[in-house]
C-alpha cells in the first residue's frame, strides 16, 4: 500500500502516510501552455490511497486525472472536503443536482471512497461504489481540551447542536446552540438557547465556515451579552471572502480548522481518524 494525493492535500496526505507506516508516491504536476493541467506519478502499488480535496474546478480536474494515473491499482479514495455537497437538490427547474454529478465522476476508477463529516450525509448516496463518511468532532474537542479552560461549546444553529456536543463530550464541557430571534423588521438577536454566556469563555464549532458572516454577528453579540472572549473552531475552514478578517474585526479571538482544507491555521488533523477508518 502507497498513497498519492493531490497539490491540495499535500499535509494530510503525509500525515497519513505517517499514520499508516506507508511510502508516498512521488507525482510531478504540470500545466500546458492553454492552462491544462498535466500530471505524472512514480512508481505504484497494488493497492493505492488517493487522497485529494475538492475545492474548485482545477484540483476536480487534478483529482480525476489522479484515479486515471492509477487504473494499475486497487485505489480507495479519500475526499478531506467535498465541493458541490451543499448542492444536493435542484432548487429552480432545469439546475444540476451538482453533488451528484460530482460523486459519480469521482466514483470511476476507484473501489471504495472515504469523506470526511461531509455537510450531508445523502452525500454518501450518490456515489457507485462504497463510501463511507467519518467525522473528526472528536478531534475538534481534544485540541479544545488541550488548550485548558472550560469553554462553553455552541453550535451556530440546533442543526449542528450533534456536532458540538460531540466535540463537548471530549472535554466534558457544557454545551447549547445559538438561536435567532427576530426583534423587529430590521433587528435580530442571537443568544443561546438555554444557557448564559455573562463571564463564559465561548467557542462556536461547525463542520464548515465558509463567509463566516453569521459566525462573526453572533459572536458580536455574545460579547455584547458579556461572554468574556468568543474562539471558533470547525473541520472545513473555506474561509471565502475575507472571512478571517470579518471573525478578527468581529472580536473572534483565534479560528481553528483542521487540515481538510490545508490551511496557515490547521491546527487539527483528520489523519488518525482517516488512517483508523482504512485499518
Amino acid at each position: 500500500m502507497k498513497v498519492v494525493c493531490t497539490q491540495a492535500s499535500q499535509v494530510l496526505g503525509a500525515r497519513l502516510a505517517g499514520r499508516l507506516g506507508v511510502e508516498t508516491i512521488d507525482v510531478r504536476y504540470t500545466r500546458f501552455p492553454d492552462g491544462e493541467l498535466s500530471l505524472a506519478r512514480g512508481p505504484a502499488d497494488d493497492e493505492t490511497i488517493i487522497v485529494g480535496a475538492v475545492t474548485g474546478a482545477d484540483s476536480l480536474v487534478e483529482l480525476l486525472l489522479l484515479v486515471d494515473a492509477c487504473d494499475e491499482s486497487r485505489n480507495t479514495l479519500v475526499l478531506p472536503y467535498m465541493a458541490y455537497a451543499r448542492q444536493d437538490r435542484r432548487f429552480r427547474p432545469g439546475e444540476p443536482i451538482s453533488v451528484r454529478a460530482i460523486a459519480r465522476a469521482l466514483s470511476t476508477g476507484v473501489d471504495r471512497v472515504v469523506t470526511v463529516n461531509t455537510h450531508n450525509p445523502s452525500t454518501l448516496e450518490h456515489f457507485l461504489v462504497p463510501t463511507e463518511n467519518i467525522s473528526i468532532a472528536p478531534e475538534v474537542g481534544r485540541y479544545l481540551a488541550d488548550r485548558g479552560g472550560d469553554p462553553l461549546v455552541l453550535s451556530p444553529d440546533d442543526g449542528a447542536a450533534r456536532f458540538a456536543a460531540e466535540v463537548a463530550a471530549v472535554g466534558g464541557f457544557a454545551t447549547d446552540y445559538l438561536d435567532k430571534t427576530r426583534l423587529s423588521g430590521d433587528r435580530v438577536e442571537i443568544r443561546p438557547k438555554s444557557l448564559p454566556v455573562d463571564g463564559r469563555e465561548v467557542v462556536i464549532v461547525d463542520d464548515i465556515i465558509s463567509t463566516g458572516g453569521t459566525l462573526a454577528a453572533a459572536a458580536r453579540m455574545l460579547l455584547d451579552q458579556g461572554a468574556s472572549s468568543v474562539r471558533a473552531a470547525c473541520v472545513h475552514g473555506v474561509f471565502a471572502g475575507g472571512a478571517l478578517l470579518h471573525l478578527a474585526s468581529a472580536g473572534v479571538g483565534e479560528v481553528a480548522c483542521s487540515d481538510t482544507i490545508e490551511r496557515a491555521n490547521s491546527f487539527i488533523t483528520a489523519a488518525d481518524r482517516i488512517a483508523a477508518a482504512l485499518g
